[in-house]
């Protein structure tokens, strides 16, 4: 991979600064963020469903609104920076945030979570707000610099994800007549509309590379047609377009999607664990898109389809992408042992779980929300145990990063 020169990582005896913001969990984006939002994950969930079930009566503030927020704005959009800090340094060669300066933004991402849980509205939405913006611009400056014009979209999604993220904390405030839950709803479609942009881009590509004598489908113009009607899907969503019209369009991006996946030969894949779990992570974008056509239709209700397009295809893609980007750029092998394995089949379990709890019999819905809470955490805290030495460590090959 080429660097730029003027970005090498200087001598420790010319760097200034606290020893501690030399540490190897401060060299890439990826390591921080990532142990946070597991930590974060685990610990959340298991929060939230004793507050549903009145046992935390002092936790006012952990409620249906916190919940659905947080596991956006605090779970997933840090992977998300994380990941793109750590592909940003891949695609260009320069050096996005590290040392004093990641720290600093996790800091500010800590803070977040804290003003949610322990602040009011007003300087909760201040503190919260603060994070995207700081994280998106050293992204956007590292990709202006390189020329990497291919990417920049990533930082408007980014900006986008800010801009609901206002609307939510001004519907939260009563500023504007709208439900809060309707812009969280709308970031978790912008996520799957990212997911789907990086995804076929990566999957199949992982997939050819890794299987000798597979070549997986990609078809661009079916590419650039899954994405649009994906796109309005989510459109038609936030819009409140009516019933019929977005079913209509959610029904035709769930065929698109599921089309494309059907070309990067998911079934090849049973025995790679590091391939199948992002292939069925990506399958849960179909299961929702169909769930989003029935929800439009008062079939099933709005929380079965963005709970599958959370649980399902956000929290598997990210398990199955932090385990991976973890593994590779801490130099090890890139190969799943039973740890990572059981973490995948504990997120594809919690996200079925969870959607019988929204669509099943009623006298299943406690049993199935304790699982699902269960699978979940036990997921997230396997990484913890597995990862937390290896994302302290520097890198055995005496790489940086």
């Amino acid at each position: 991979m080429m660097t730029n020169p003027q970005h090498q990582a200087l001598p420790h005896a010319t760097r200034s600064g606290p020893s501690w913001l030399e540490h190897p969990i401060l060299g890439l984006g990826f390591r921080p963020f990532y142990l946070l939002s597991a930590a974060f994950a685990a610990l959340a969930i298991p929060v939230w469903l004793l507050r549903y079930y009145g046992k935390l009566p002092g936790a006012a503030r952990v409620d249906l609104v916190w919940h659905t927020h947080e596991m956006v704005y605090g779970f997933a959009v840090a992977v998300l920076i994380g990941f793109l800090y750590t592909a940003a340094r891949n695609w260009t060669g320069l050096w996005t945030p590290r040392h004093g300066h990641l720290a600093a933004l996790a800091l500010l991402w800590l803070a977040g979570r804290a003003a949610m849980l322990l602040l009011n509205a007003p300087l909760a939405a201040i503190v919260d707000l603060a994070f995207l913006p700081m994280a998106a611009w050293p992204l956007y400056r590292v990709l202006r610099r390189a020329g990497n014009k291919r990417n920049l979209f990533l930082v408007a999604l980014l900006g986008l994800l800010a801009l609901v993220n206002l609307a939510f904390h001004a519907a939260r405030l009563g500023w504007i007549e709208i439900s809060p839950l309707r812009p969280v709803h709308t970031a978790i479609l912008i996520i799957v509309v990212i997911e789907s942009a990086i995804g076929g881009r990566v999957i199949p590509m992982f997939t050819g590379n890794a299987l000798p004598g597979v070549k997986p489908l990609v078809d661009a113009r079916g590419d650039r047609i899954a994405l649009a009607l994906t796109i309005g899907a989510a459109l038609a969503w936030t819009l409140s377009l009516p019933g019929p019209l977005c079913a209509g369009i959610a029904a035709a991006a769930a065929v698109a999607q599921a089309t494309r996946l059907a070309g990067w030969m998911p079934h090849r894949t049973l025995a790679y664990p590091l391939l199948w779990i992002l292939h069925a992570s990506y399958a849960w974008i179909v299961v929702g898109l169909l769930l989003l056509a029935l929800s439009a239709l008062d079939v099933v209700s709005a929380s079965a389809a963005f709970h599958a397009l959370a649980v399902g295809s956000m929290a598997g893609l990210v398990i199955g992408m932090i385990t991976r980007t973890a593994l590779g750029h801490t130099g090890a092998a890139l190969r799943a042992g039973a740890g990572e394995t059981a973490m995948y089949a504990l997120v594809q379990f919690g996200a079925l779980a969870r959607l019988a709890a929204a669509i099943g019999p009623v006298s299943w819905r406690d049993g199935a929300l304790m699982l699902a809470a269960l699978t979940w955490s036990l997921a997230f805290l396997l990484y913890l145990a597995l990862y937390l030495p290896r994302l302290c460590a520097p890198r055995p090959d005496g790489k940086p990063g």
